[in-house]
């Protein structure tokens, strides 16, 4: 048989085994969490349940955010406060798009303006980071931390859990502290919201409630349909089964 020819045959011998580990691969992913039959239905009718009182988040979000909850509180890295918290940088950032949740009681307990980095856009946030100094938010699941004082007073913690997508956060000093350019007079006076070095920034009146509500423990989720992050998270939503 001619050298080229068994040349041929290996590398074809070759993008095989790689097409099949590639495949095992993906389905290992999309089976780290596996949803149970009636999964949709208590979703929805949670979804359903819960106290809005105004605006609720998309339900879209919702689902995926709950998804990613299940999953967290299946692998026991949750505390036992049942709190989610979402954020939907599909919204301008002049508009309340940060919603704390209370699972447990089926409550709305904030809903209200939040900061992205400076270089993630202007009003709205399009391009995302897991960069150190790169001035970008980062998208996905995190599991909050402990409150501290720092340089923005009290803050919290974000400890980013979807690899290569978040898990920078800390050396990245991505944590949720109060601005008092997270405001409605900041957006009258310069047409647009504030921005941050990357943090989910939040108003300074209340902060304190809604940094000691979050702390320890519980589930936040940063989302935008990001075509990068839809094809390497592990956590799948509605428009992704």
């Amino acid at each position: 048989m001619p050298q080229a020819t068994k040349k041929l045959q290996r590398t074809f011998l070759c993008m095989a085994l790689v097409a099949i580990l590639v495949s095992i691969a993906v389905k290992n992913v999309n089976a780290s969490f596996k949803r149970p039959a009636d999964f949709d239905t208590q979703v929805l009718t949670l979804f359903q349940k819960i106290k809005f009182n105004g605006t609720p988040p998309p339900y879209d979000l919702f689902y995926r955010a709950f998804t990613g909850y299940s999953k967290l509180k299946k692998q026991n890295l949750l505390s036992a406060k049942e709190i989610l918290t979402v954020i939907d940088f599909r919204i301008s950032g002049n508009e309340k798009r940060l919603w704390v949740i209370d699972l447990k009681n089926e409550t709305l307990l904030f809903h209200v303006l939040t900061a992205h980095g400076r270089n993630s856009g202007n009003v709205f946030a399009k391009t995302f980071s897991n960069t150190i100094n790169s001035n970008q938010s980062s998208l996905g699941f995190y599991v909050t931390g402990n409150k501290y004082i720092g340089k923005h007073g009290i803050s919290l913690k974000l400890r980013g859990v979807e690899k290569g997508i978040n898990d920078n956060a800390e050396a990245r000093a991505i944590v949720m502290h109060a601005a008092d350019y997270v405001s409605e007079s900041h957006i009258k006076k310069y047409g647009r919201l504030g921005r941050s070095f990357g943090c989910p920034a939040v108003p300074v009146d209340g902060h304190k409630e809604i940094i000691d509500t979050l702390s320890q423990g519980t589930c936040l989720f940063i989302y935008y349909p990001d075509t990068d992050y839809l094809t390497r998270t592990a956590i799948k939503g509605t428009a992704d089964l």
